[in-house]
């Protein structure tokens, strides 16, 4: 029996997004039991798919290789007959690389189903960015939730649910961002405070915000120098949660940037931890999904459920089409976006 044919993107080289994709024609490989194949409509771009352009996302397979973590699409064949019924659903699913195509396989557990009325920007909003904004939520223990909580890239796809699952959890949430404009997409949401970094140092407002206060913890995407910072204001039983190092882009060559961001970040002893009673914690949800898939599943559904009853609304998405992935790309590398960035394939 012929393997069916589909269509991707692979990431052929590291570089500017314009020189590094290319289309082709590839073979689906065979389903195993526990596996469907989604015919997909659109996917989803997350800050991991940069960095790996642009040569700085260890994780990745070699080149070359089709990019992708989260999909929306139709089920069109399982691995099982006792999976049939999931033929013909839409549905918003997770994958371990390969979301950049036309047909992707996965694992009955990365997904869930959704109604035609849901839109794929909402959807794929939930999945990667959701699923990590959950994750990072529930990391801070209850006893603390009447504290100030600072979430930097407020207005990304990741910083604008978490500001929303945080806030649902009692905490007063500071939320910081580049622009004027990003804080004006951040009104819906309505945060304790909102800092804008684009003439000033964030430091000194986020100190005069808290006066005597301590946050209770930070969720840094940038890494670099707001990593001691951080530290600095965070209060006995808090937490630095580490979940990006955009940091790493500033520079056009690898070992000079990755050579910044350990200078920039410093290096940490135990005991003033210890003493302090603080901790920092690494968010790489990648590793997650392979040793705990159970966990993503949780964390996907609760996604979902909280969407549905109004409680987590994603901000408006950037949508693009398949001939547009470079820009896509660009887009998002930029630092400009807010919300999710997605692709959708014309005609799907």
């Amino acid at each position: 029996m012929e393997k069916p044919i589909a269509q991707a993107y692979f990431l052929h080289k590291t570089g500017k997004a314009k020189d590094a994709f290319v289309l082709k024609a590839f073979e689906v490989p065979q389903l195993k039991p526990h596996e469907v194949s989604i015919k997909v409509q659109a996917f989803g771009l997350n800050f991991a798919d940069v960095m790996a352009r642009r040569g700085r996302y260890r994780d990745a397979p070699n080149l070359p290789y089709v990019p992708g973590y989260d999909v929306v699409g139709i089920v069109v064949q399982t691995g099982s007959e006792e999976n049939q019924a999931w033929i013909g659903k839409r549905v918003a699913a997770f994958c371990r690389f390969g979301g950049y195509a036309t047909v992707v396989n996965t694992p009955i557990n990365a997904l869930v189903e959704i109604g035609q009325e849901v839109a794929a920007g909402a959807a794929l909003s939930l999945c990667t960015q959701g699923v990590t904004a959950s994750y990072m939520a529930e990391l801070i223990h209850p006893a603390h939730n009447d504290g100030f909580v600072l979430v930097h890239a407020a207005a990304g796809g990741v910083g604008s649910l978490l500001l929303q699952l945080l806030h649902h959890r009692g905490f007063k949430t500071i939320a910081k961002v580049g622009t004027q404009e990003k804080a004006q997409r951040l009104t819906a949401i309505n945060p304790t405070e909102i800092l804008i970094e684009e003439h000033t140092d964030y430091f000194p407002m986020l100190q005069s915000v808290l006066g005597k206060n301590r946050l209770v913890a930070s969720f840094n995407a940038t890494g670099g120098k707001s990593i001691g910072k951080d530290l600095s204001l965070i209060g006995s039983g808090g937490h630095l949660v580490l979940f990006g190092g955009a940091s790493l882009l500033a520079s056009r060559f690898k070992w000079i940037s990755m050579l910044k961001f350990v200078r920039n970040s410093g290096f940490f002893s135990p005991l003033p931890l210890m003493m302090g009673s603080k901790g920092i914690v690494g968010v790489n949800m990648l590793r997650l999904a392979d040793d705990h898939p159970s966990l993503m599943e949780r964390h996907l559904k609760q996604c979902f459920q909280l969407f549905n009853a109004g409680r987590l609304t994603p901000l408006s998405p950037n949508e693009f089409t398949s001939q547009q992935l470079a820009e896509a790309h660009s887009y998002l590398e930029s630092g400009k976006s807010t919300g999710k960035v997605l692709v959708y394939w014309e005609g799907a």
